[in-house]
């Protein structure tokens, strides 16, 4: 009923899209969500590929799928001059069912093969679906450990963690049996997402889980080699109780030695969080024989609309690389109408400051820069349209050289009826996302705008608008807004307004010019 509402009170066009998917979401019987992608008639996959193809909202310059849902990112590495970006994939729709991962490869985060599937739900332990999961060497071979998801006659969950090492020829081989059969005494079946990570002479997998009363935990396994045998060395101790009913997607590295746990959480009282799904990170000293982990408080790593389950890899350089999924669990997106829904943000490499993580865009993002246009001027309360700046998929870095405005907005992506507002309020240093004119929205969502406050005035915005979303980097990665948007692409223009006063502003917007070729 909540989604519902939201259509109505933002105008009659969105209630008609609310039954429309209401009625395609009825559709998608268990049987439906379960089929097998090989087993499909072709006819059928042709027909939803070229419907796809037709999507107003397709992105230029992030990954998506080429069909059906994308979700969790998975198997992340840079591995002998590639990089390796996987994803879960259920390839018949865009609604949760089975499972596979599909892949791209790339030398430099910016061009991307498509690789196809890499794994597939082909055994029992994982015939409903292959998982989310990690990617790792080890004797210069490359493995996977993924969560293999099993439904036995009622319907209940049998979920293990599988071993999978990519031979010489590029084929996987599934090591068995399960490396991880089950879940350890006192805790659930919600027990995913393996993360493997090499320290001293052995491997660790940290893994998202649930205990038995019901709160969120991570587990640690250690091995002496990815064949196993794996042993379970304990839950993690934090500081954290009774923080969320369940955890995933894990992340374990370390930025100039702190040691820093990310994960997913779900079931924290809202407030001050403005998302029920939440992503986040804790930072401190991670005692590996105890597992008692001294850290400081939970810290969200997106103030958007749309971001969850990030996982990270080393780059070429050792620098550390995030790569999250655009998009929520649970949430009905306009493409969905389209037969596909969600992408891969931009890859984000972190840096830590005073005990938080900063994202910035990876630098290899400036190779997508084309057509260069820079002006300076002032901006005052009479809305200025900046000539001949406009767009659908560009690059914008804004410079707050001088602020003598109470507040100031951005409209991106604007048009007579449409715009994406960016806002800034001088006092609070807090800065607004507001989409309630951007177009179709999602649903259901709590409200139209997310906010985030700043430790510093703001002085630089560098914004990346693609064909259906949008990503804010504010102050060179000490916050950052991640949202779908679904405008019209006649909603083109880019405007600037202040509440009262005046701020000089300098804009460099940088096309990007076509679409990424393949390697």
């Amino acid at each position: 009923m909540q989604g519902l509402v939201l259509y109505v009170t933002t105008g009659g066009i969105y209630d008609q899209q609310y039954e429309i998917r209401r009625i395609l979401m009825e559709q998608w019987s268990r049987e439906m969500r379960y089929r097998k992608y090989e087993e499909v008639d072709e006819k059928e996959i042709l027909a939803l590929q070229e419907k796809v193809k037709s999507s107003p909202y397709r992105q230029i310059f992030h990954i998506q799928p080429p069909t059906g849902l994308l979700s969790h990112p998975s198997g992340l590495i840079f591995f002998k001059g590639q990089y390796y970006i996987a994803h879960q994939w259920f390839p018949l729709g865009p609604v949760e069912g089975l499972k596979y991962w599909r892949q791209v490869t790339s030398e430099n985060l910016v061009t991307f093969k498509d690789k196809g599937t890499v794994l597939r739900p082909d055994q029992t332990y994982d015939s409903h679906g292959v998982l989310s999961g990690s990617a790792f060497s080890y004797q210069s071979s490359l493995y996977y450990m993924y969560t293999a998801s099993h439904r036995d006659e009622n319907w209940e969950p049998e979920n293990s963690q599988v071993i999978a090492k990519v031979q010489g020829d590029g084929t996987v081989e599934k090591l068995s049996p399960s490396a991880i059969s089950t879940p350890p005494e006192g805790y659930t079946q919600q027990f995913s997402d393996p993360k493997v990570f090499e320290k001293g002479d052995q491997l660790y997998a940290v893994i998202g889980a649930q205990r038995e009363d019901l709160t969120g935990c991570l587990l640690m396994y250690v091995a002496n080699q990815p064949e196993g045998p794996w042993h379970f060395k304990g839950e993690i101790k934090t500081q954290l109780q009774n923080f969320g009913h369940t955890w995933t997607s894990p992340d374990y590295f370390q930025i100039h030695g702190k040691d820093i746990l990310l994960f997913c959480t779900e079931g924290v009282e809202s407030d001050p969080y403005q998302n029920n799904h939440l992503s986040g990170y804790i930072v401190g000293t991670l005692d590996f024989e105890t597992l008692v982990f001294e850290h400081g408080d939970f810290q969200e790593l997106d103030a958007g609309f749309d971001f969850y389950a990030p996982q990270t890899m080393e780059d070429e350089a050792g620098r550390r690389v995030l790569i999250g999924w655009m998009g929520l669990p649970d949430v009905e997106y306009p493409t969905d109408a389209d037969g596909w829904a969600h992408c891969l943000t931009l890859p984000r490499t972190l840096t830590i400051e005073n005990q938080m993580l900063k994202q910035k865009p990876h630098m290899h993002l400036r190779k997508l820069r084309s057509n260069e246009e820079s002006a300076l001027g002032y901006a005052n309360k009479f809305i200025k349209q900046l000539h001949p700046y406009e767009g659908v998929q560009y690059e914008l870095v804004v410079d707050i050289l001088e602020n003598e405005s109470s507040a100031f907005e951005l409209q991106l992506r604007a048009s007579s009826h449409e715009a994406t507002v960016i806002r800034y309020e001088t006092a609070t240093k807090e800065v607004i996302l507001e989409r309630f004119d951007s177009g179709a929205l999602p649903f259901p969502v709590e409200g139209t705008s997310r906010s985030t406050r700043l430790n510093s005035e703001l002085k630089q915005l560098r914004i990346f608008v693609d064909t259906s979303s949008i990503e804010i980097f504010c102050n060179e990665g000490e916050r950052v807004l991640t949202s779908r948007i679904f405008p019209k692409t006649t909603s083109n223009k880019i405007k600037v307004v202040t509440d009262s006063g005046q701020v000089y502003l300098k804009m460099t917007k940088f096309d990007i010019a076509t679409e990424i070729p393949e390697e």
